[in-house]
């Protein structure tokens, strides 16, 4: 297991079973930098549609194995801890409340 620090300075759990899940995906391979880089410097945070204690982290890389895409790291965030559900390629970040940078 890795603890990550957000963008906010908040430990952050990354299980190697969700590692390993993540890594799987043939376009995700050799990522596991431009998440952690993703979850400390986002290019924006939005709040999930369907769980408010759920943050979609968001950083455009180029170049990656499927093009120019956007890297989402999905963390959700409990009272004493949070960890990463998942982490994404995307042509399009998702809608919802944008957390960071405030408006």
């Amino acid at each position: 297991m890795k603890i990550l620090k957000d963008y906010l300075g908040h430990d952050v759990r990354l299980t190697d079973e969700r590692l390993d899940h993540i890594l799987e995906h043939p376009e995700m391979t050799n990522m596991e930098a431009a998440l952690v880089e993703t979850l400390h410097h986002p290019v924006s945070v939005i709040q999930s549609l369907t769980d408010k204690n759920t943050a979609l982290n968001y950083r455009y890389y180029l170049g990656t194995k499927v093009g120019d895409k956007w890297l989402c790291v999905v963390v959700k965030y409990e009272k004493e801890d949070a960890f990463v559900l998942t982490a994404y390629l995307t042509d399009k970040p998702k809608k919802g409340e944008q957390l960071w940078p405030k408006k």
